[in-house]
């Protein structure tokens, strides 16, 4: 059986919108660019990849969750730097407007756009951050921001999870949620958007043992994708180099997957140093300083190791490993299947009734209502079996159930397995214990 992967982006994009994964925002107004809306397979898959990192990150013991506000008061911004320094330099086409990044375009070659030769304008700074107001009136002191990232949540409320939860250093706070970048040039499907979801954890920690810290979490974090079933020749690490680094870290690096449009960054493990509590001690006059009773009541501003990963990367990561198209060109024998790890499937079985006849369907309703109590299960009726089948390869169903006329006498049912086809019975009693064994993680 031949079998290859993803090999371009729009037949991904195109997957998405036939089963339902992935539409296009405000489509039915002609759509919303870099703006997308996750339909009902797409949204289990996230909220699967989105749980077991808030288990993997929060089941430890030196690590607790917050859900911090989007909202947060101006001088957050300010403090972070994302006021000042968080700018694109940006081009203009002078004929069709069209906006580029200035380091990602050759402004000497004609515009990719319309074609116009010596039309750009001169480069200037762009801010990514989304303005609003707050209140009753529009002025320059209702201005808030909508979060470019999540992290400031946590550097803000360090001292009162500290404080509430009785934490002792090194420990990390977890957080998942949106955030918004009014980006220049977003693109490549859901990997570049301009609202967007992040997992992050700032892990604190003393000044000086930051180094041994981030070397463990590098290795943490790699082992999860491993584990999400991400091949390991997919991905890769990326160095921030001398030159590359943000002005507050002293090493970064990348995860990157081989997206269909290239290598891309999916996930950064980030020494952030002092500088985000220090800037914050600064512009809110409040101390953030920690006592360390474990060395004699020493008071001191913790450095902190970040891992960042994007929910919608990682989402877009997980959906092209697990593209396959096998036997292509061969008629009936090619297929489309997404081999998820079956933890991830959004869908984990479906019932399906050989027939539309009444006893069949009995047996099969009764299976349904069973399973569908502790896993995500579809129930279908509608075609020949072999189309059927095909349905559930193409959302990635890890196991089909398939009730027949022998059902009615030997209580049992044919299990056919998504990635090797194999078939085999099980009477209906075992097959709770059967799922139970196949999703383990």
């Amino acid at each position: 059986m031949s079998e290859s992967n993803l090999k371009s982006m729009a037949d991904l994009v195109s997957l998405s919108k036939r089963r339902g994964f992935v539409f296009q925002s405000s489509e039915v107004y002609g759509g919303l660019s870099s703006c997308y809306d996750y339909g009902p397979l797409g949204v289990e898959l996230k909220n699967n990849i989105k749980n077991r990192w808030w288990k993997t990150m929060t089941l430890r013991e030196d690590v607790v969750g917050i859900d911090a506000s989007i909202f947060m008061h101006p001088q957050v911004w300010k403090a972070s730097g994302h006021v000042d320094g968080f700018n694109d330099p940006m081009v203009d086409c002078k004929q069709c407007k069209s906006r580029y990044r200035a380091d990602q375009i050759d402004t000497s070659k004609p515009c990719p756009a319309c074609g116009s030769k010596d039309t750009f304008t001169e480069p200037r700074d762009f801010n990514l951050m989304f303005k609003t107001q707050m209140g009753p009136v529009e002025d320059s002191s209702s201005t808030v921001y909508m979060r470019p990232e999540t992290a400031q949540g946590i550097f803000v409320n360090f001292l009162n999870v500290q404080s509430t939860m009785r934490m002792k250093l090194p420990f990390g706070i977890a957080q998942i949620g949106k955030a918004f970048r009014n980006e220049i040039t977003p693109g490549n499907f859901v990997f570049r958007m301009r609202e967007f979801e992040q997992m992050e954890m700032q892990y604190f920690l003393k000044p000086g043992t930051q180094m041994e810290s981030f070397e463990k979490w590098r290795e943490i974090r790699w082992q999860w994708h491993i584990d999400n079933g991400l091949r390991a020749d997919r991905i890769r690490w990326k160095q921030h180099g001398p030159d590359e680094l943000a002005h507050y870290a002293d090493a970064a690096w990348d995860i990157e997957y081989q997206f269909a449009h290239g290598w891309g960054e999916m996930e950064g493990i980030h020494s952030r140093t002092d500088f985000d509590l220090t800037q914050h001690e600064k512009f809110s006059g409040k101390s953030l300083s920690y006592v360390d009773q474990m060395d004699g009541n020493k008071k001191y501003v913790p450095y902190v190791v970040e891992t960042s990963v994007g929910a919608d990367r990682c989402f877009l990561a997980v959906m092209s490993d697990a593209y396959r198209l096998e036997n292509e060109g061969q008629g009936d024998s090619e297929r489309v299947v997404m081999k998820f790890h079956p933890k991830l499937a959004p869908v984990k079985t479906a019932i399906l009734p050989l027939m539309k006849k009444p006893e069949l369907e009995d047996v099969a309703r009764k299976l349904y209502d069973d399973v569908s109590s502790d896993y995500m299960s579809e129930y279908d009726v509608s075609g020949s079996i072999g189309k059927r089948y095909r349905r559930q390869d193409e959302i990635g169903t890890p196991f089909c159930m398939t009730v027949d006329y022998d059902s009615l006498t030997d209580q049992s049912v044919t299990i056919r397995d998504r990635d090797t086809m194999k078939q085999e019975r099980i009477n209906v009693s075992q097959v709770k214990n059967y799922l139970k064994d196949h999703f383990k993680f």
